[in-house]
């Protein structure tokens, strides 16, 4: 519901927006602009086609540049990069957290780093280059150094004042980090706890030890596995040595989520969730064809599977009508089986230890499937073609099919995992192989040996 409503809203926009570059009045369109947040500007923008991009990007308020810039996609985000000069792109960056700025990093020109390098005192500029060593994907690259902490061995009004002379607090900051003379994470402090509590109050007596720290190391997979689970608003990132680095917020967590949905979405169609969607023809051209021909290569092989029954199909003509029925219906279940297993893998509920029981399981549901909607398709077709036995032999081949589906569906997203490939990405087109070639296969081998005889 919330999905449909974000959507609804940002059509609303963009229409509003196209309207008023359309009538070449930019007040209009400026003022929108301002009303929106970063992220719905970097979505808004991502909807326009170069042209009216480059306009409207043009009119955003320099200081949202830099938030902007991380909430758009790859592709879009060079786009707009070549629009700027090394002046507004330092600006844009320096205005961001050290978590924001390692996103934008590698997408900026070396002579920008240097000069965003410059301004930054030595305390910011050692936390971003400490950012930067980890691998992207993990924890250490989503974290923000910036972090909160206070002694075991103090009271409640001593962190209180310290609070009070710091002046502010990071963003999205819900409990403080209590951390030892070695600076290891001990637990955390709900800021309301101290609120509440006497200023004598020894801070060792409000620790809450139950959130466990994630490991810098971590993937982001895992990161927001975890927030999601326990719904934390923000956690604690330490070392192999429990020593607090920084901290993971809920904003960043966010971000994973939805580029999980799009990358799920997207892969399996063979596509970049990074691809711009006004990206240049042969660009898009070039990184589809080689998804398209893969098709085109395992299409070969399912034709090759017919032709081997070309004297079947010329003496029985029905079979030409009805087998795409048994090849469409094992694709459309194994699409299905395949969708539970890419999500249950991406959320680590699939694993060694219930492989079995999830062939067993989606392999009765195929059969089950299979007797009920092969009764249907069967007497369809008798009515149709008045043939018994070609009835019957569509039936058991739709079962077959449906079955080879689910095992499919199960193991090859599994497979592809433990290869070291993304399921999401080539799971689609090897299924869909499997379900053609046996779905052509059993409904042609049984009409051979059933109804030429």
């Amino acid at each position: 519901m919330a999905e449909a409503v974000r959507h609804d809203k940002t059509a609303r926009q963009l229409r509003l927006l196209s309207d008023a570059l359309d009538s070449g009045r930019l007040g209009p369109v400026r003022r929108l602009i301002n009303t929106l947040s970063p992220a719905e500007i970097g979505n808004l923008l991502e909807s326009l086609p170069p042209a009216k991009r480059s306009v409207v990007w043009g009119l955003v308020d320099p200081e949202d540049d830099g938030e902007v810039l991380v909430h758009v996609g790859e592709e879009v985000r060079e786009s707009l990069i070549a629009d700027m000069d090394e002046d507004e792109l330092v600006a844009a960056a320096a205005d961001l957290d050290i978590d924001d700025l390692a996103d934008l990093a590698e997408d900026l020109p070396d002579k920008v780093i240097d000069e965003v390098l410059k301004s930054m005192d030595r305390e910011n500029r050692e936390r971003l280059e400490q950012v930067l060593s980890y691998e992207e994907g993990t924890a250490g690259r989503l974290m923000n150094p910036d972090v909160v902490t206070v002694r075991a061995d103090t009271t409640v009004d001593v962190v209180l004042r310290y609070l009070r002379l710091r002046g502010e607090l990071p963003e999205h900051t819900d409990h403080l980090y209590v951390v030892s003379k070695r600076h290891q994470y001990l637990g955390r402090i709900a800021l309301q706890d101290l609120l509440i509590h006497a200023p004598s109050t020894p801070i060792n007596q409000l620790i809450d030890d139950t959130q466990p720290a994630i490991e810098v190391h971590e993937s982001a997979e895992e990161v927001a596995r975890k927030f999601s689970d326990h719904d934390w608003i923000s956690a604690p990132v330490v070392d192999e040595s429990n020593v607090l680095l920084g901290r993971i917020t809920i904003d960043d967590v966010v971000d994973i989520i939805r580029e999980q949905a799009e990358h799920q979405a997207l892969s399996a169609a063979g596509l970049d969730e990074d691809e711009d969607l006004f990206s240049p023809v042969w660009r898009a051209t070039r990184r589809r064809m080689l998804w398209l021909g893969i098709n085109l290569a395992t299409a070969f092989l399912a034709a090759s599977v017919v032709g081997q029954f070309e004297e079947t199909i010329h003496a029985l003509t029905a079979l030409a009508v009805l087998m795409p029925i048994v090849a469409g219906m094992g694709g459309n279940a194994g699409t299905q089986v395949l969708a539970l297993m890419v999500r249950g893998i991406a959320l680590g509920q699939v694993g060694a230890s219930n492989i079995r029981t999830l062939l067993w399981k989606e392999s009765r549901v195929a059969l089950l499937n299979g007797l009920g909607l092969g009764l249907v398709l069967a007497l369809v077709v008798l009515l149709w073609f008045h043939d018994l036995g070609l009835s019957l032999v569509i039936a058991i081949a739709l079962t077959c099919n449906l079955l080879f589906a689910a095992l499919a569906g199960v193991l090859v997203p599994v497979t592809l995992k433990r290869l070291g490939y993304d399921p999401a990405l080539a799971s689609s087109i090897f299924l869909t192989t499997v379900t053609d070639v046996m779905g052509f296969f059993t409904f042609l081998g049984l009409a051979t040996l059933l109804l030429l005889r």
